[in-house]
């Protein structure tokens, strides 16, 4: 067990399936060194081989390219059909002499191991068969917790929103506050996964207090996770509210690296000193199981929410000014600035003669004036199509 850093209670660890996941996309990275290879594969072998989790060390020497050693795998192989068959003398005397709590039991348990040592497949049957036994929301979620676990583990992103889905029904049925907390961290995850850091940043930000899933990740990565994807979702105002002074983040954020420095040197406007405390987070960025393929798209998105946020400040600005606070050439702003005006994410223009950039802020309530005026057309248009209806009738 762990203990939780907000209540000092024991709490489930990560689950070991996510760890050893975890572990094999660091062996996978193009910038891990041989050495760190070899360490990680190290770890992961000792602990399959100490687990004994046949089907999960063939699914990895398959998806990775080792060459299986085949002594342990039938040893392990051994071990796994000696304990289902355990299992299933358990299961068929509970059936026999015993009640359906019993039997629903029994079955869970198979269920568990199952998923356990990697094999999906069988699991997913003996997770049906429990459910059939099993009555109420709440343990109802507690399988399907099971199954996303290894969903995740797995990279199953499909079959997680299907799971997800079943879980908010089985919510809506009667899921006490303890099980809709931890949904709303397994639910955050796959939406950050996909994208929607915006969503995905509320909820988040929304289990900062009631955090409980610790079989996903650690209370410093929901901060981690918490942090950077609110930077690029939140406006000035909200980011300080709900970010910079939420006491839940002060808890822990010191003690994430480069952390600090990268979300309060972007507020205080610090942008030389958040240029390299970006540097860093990028890092870990790529190091991240879930946030590296989105990699790319996170820099661009952090650098229009800086380049905005400082443009903001002025009506014109030299190009060497800004370069000098960004801690940058004037060449690589200027590149910069135009890659982002092109594509309409920054409304500003570049005077290159002058070496000065201006800003074009939209005008708000002209803004408010035309939307107001295209909603009414649009109701003057539904109001005449009803009166026609009524006077056919």
């Amino acid at each position: 067990m762990v203990l939780d850093p907000m209540t000092g209670q024991e709490q489930e660890p990560q689950d070991l399936r996510i760890v050893i996941a975890h572990k094999r996309f660091l062996y996978t990275l193009q910038s891990s060194s041989d050495k760190e290879k070899g360490k990680l594969q190290k770890e992961i072998l000792d602990t399959i081989f100490a687990e004994d989790l046949a089907p999960l060390y063939e699914f990895l020497c398959q998806e990775v390219g080792w060459n299986p050693d085949a002594s342990q795998l039938k040893r392990m192989q051994s071990a796994n059909q000696t304990k289902l068959q355990e299992l299933e003398a358990k299961i068929k005397d509970a059936e026999e002499n015993l009640g359906d709590t019993e039997v629903k039991e029994a079955l869970t348990a198979k269920a568990d191991y199952l998923c356990r040592i990697g094999d999906r497949e069988s699991a997913t049957e003996a997770y049906k068969k429990a459910e059939e036994k099993t009555a109420g929301s709440g343990p109802k979620m507690d399988l399907v917790f099971s199954v996303l676990k290894s969903d995740i583990a797995f990279g199953d992103w499909h079959s997680v929103k299907q799971q997800i889905d079943k879980a908010k029904k089985l919510c809506d049925e009667g899921g006490d506050w303890e099980r809709k907390n931890r949904l709303k961290v397994y639910e955050a995850l796959f939406l950050m996964v996909t994208r929607d850091f915006k969503k995905a940043g509320e909820l988040f930000l929304d289990s900062t207090a009631t955090f409980g899933a610790t079989e996903l990740m650690s209370y410093e990565t929901l901060i981690f996770y918490s942090v950077v994807t609110s930077v690029i979702t939140l406006d000035r105002v909200d980011l300080k509210k709900k970010v910079v002074d939420a006491p839940e983040i002060l808890t822990v954020i010191d003690s994430i690296p480069n952390l600090t420095s990268f979300l309060n040197s972007l507020y205080m406007c610090q942008y030389g000193a958040f240029f390299k405390a970006f540097s860093q987070v990028i890092d870990q960025v790529d190091a991240d199981p879930y946030l590296h393929s989105h990699l790319r798209y996170y820099v661009r998105e952090v650098r229009v929410v800086a380049y905005s946020q400082f443009l903001d400040s002025y009506k014109s600005v030299t190009l060497e000014s800004m370069a000098q606070s960004f801690g940058v050439s004037v060449d690589f702003i200027d590149q910069e600035l135009a890659d982002f005006i092109v594509s309409n994410r920054l409304t500003a223009k570049i005077d290159k003669v002058a070496g000065v950039v201006e800003t074009n802020r939209p005008d708000a309530k002209n803004a408010q004036y035309q939307q107001t005026i295209r909603h009414g057309d649009l109701l003057l248009n539904r109001l005449q199509r009803l009166a026609k209806v009524v006077d056919l009738e």
